[in-house]
């Protein structure tokens, strides 16, 4: 499901981070931020979103079920994941031999800040990361418009577009 409500910048896809599904939510939020005018934070973004959605199918148990959210408050951008597993995630001690386990610094090195927290009850988890917007980010939409289910490829067996 991808949402979009009218009063602010932000948009949520609900999906099951499954690899072969991965690729479509970068699509997504590579075509928001077109749409958005935030040109030069897509392949930060993009990259972020998939170490994130990455960990959820790695780590996460039987549940993929997630949620991506993009949202512009005036001079940041934030992206986070939330999944049912709440066990948090956490740097690991750098190796130049290990084959795993770079995610989560890579997120560290590209974004402005990041972070993890329980949701209230203990029901999941949510990381997240910021990247700083240009000043111009968000004056109007560009020629192209937003992803929808129907452009961007339904995300999940029971995805509709929600009015916006």
């Amino acid at each position: 499901m991808i949402t979009h409500p009218a009063s602010s910048r932000h948009c949520a896809v609900e999906f099951q981070a499954l690899p072969s599904r991965i690729g479509q939510v970068r699509h997504i939020v590579s075509t928001q931020l077109r749409y958005w005018g935030l040109d030069p934070l897509i392949d930060a973004a993009a990259l972020g979103v998939t170490e994130l959605l990455a960990n959820v199918h790695r780590h996460t148990g039987p549940d993929k079920h997630c949620t991506v959210e993009l949202v512009l408050l005036w001079d940041r951008l934030t992206v986070s994941v939330r999944d049912h597993d709440p066990r948090l995630p956490r740097l690991r001690p750098k190796t130049s031999l290990g084959t795993s386990g770079r995610g989560l610094a890579l997120v560290a090195a590209l974004s402005s800040s990041w972070g993890a927290r329980v949701q209230r009850g203990g029901s999941g988890k949510v990381v997240w990361f910021t990247l700083p917007a240009p000043p111009t980010a968000g004056a109007g939409p560009q020629a192209e418009a937003p992803p929808t289910a129907a452009t961007a490829g339904a995300v999940g067996p029971d995805s509709e577009q929600l009015p916006a």
